[in-house]
């Protein structure tokens, strides 16, 4: 199983990005809590939680490389998690709407016996054009946005409510997938063949 990677999610849109890119791997989502601590930056905790999940999962399998990722979106300072409710995502949409936000992803890159590891922070600018309230209710009400940061899918249905992008797309899907490949290929975890991306053992 050495040349497979290990993701440490369950989302299954980050396993989509990887798929499409022929990567070998197998979906084994962490048990860390995705807590947020007042002294810390957007960007101290998506990199905290990236390198922790890339932990618990790699102790686990130690002659892997394990890619952990967290991302938030950010409103004016402020994280917007996944909604608890219908409510709070209705909210949270009224919020974005009309406004220039930021999505902030940590990812991490983990080795335990050959002793690697990399991470990174990567940031892009999403503007949302001014949501009508039956367009928000709608969006609600076909359930896309309970399991997703700041309650939108850029990918799916949400499509609709983007009206910009500055930066990089995948990252806002939640796998920033330019930076990643950049970031195996330092380490030495893949190798490109007319096959496709390898696993090095």
């Amino acid at each position: 199983m050495k040349n497979r990677l290990i993701l440490a999610s369950r989302s299954p849109r980050r396993s989509e990005l990887l798929h499409n890119l022929g990567l070998k791997f197998d979906a084994i989502p962490s048990e860390v809590k995705e807590d947020i601590l007042r002294e810390e930056s957007p960007e101290q905790h998506v990199v905290r939680l990236a390198k922790a999940k890339a932990m618990d999962v790699g102790r686990r399998y130690p002659d892997r490389w394990v890619i952990a990722a967290d991302t938030i979106v950010l409103l004016e300072g402020a994280i917007l998690g996944k909604p608890k409710s219908k409510e709070e995502a209705v909210q949270m949409l009224g919020r974005l709407s009309g406004q220039e936000h930021h999505v902030l992803t940590g990812f991490s890159v983990r080795h335990f016996e050959k002793g690697k590891e990399g991470y990174q922070t990567v940031e892009t600018i999403v503007r949302v054009k001014d949501l009508l309230p039956e367009e928000i209710r709608w969006y609600v009400h076909t359930g896309e946005p309970m399991d997703k940061a700041g309650a939108y899918g850029v990918q799916a249905i949400g499509a609709f409510m983007i009206e910009s992008i500055h930066g990089s797309y995948t990252n806002v899907v939640g796998l920033p997938l330019c930076e990643l490949i950049r970031m195996l290929n330092r380490l030495g975890a893949i190798t490109l063949s007319n096959q496709g991306f390898q696993i090095k053992d």
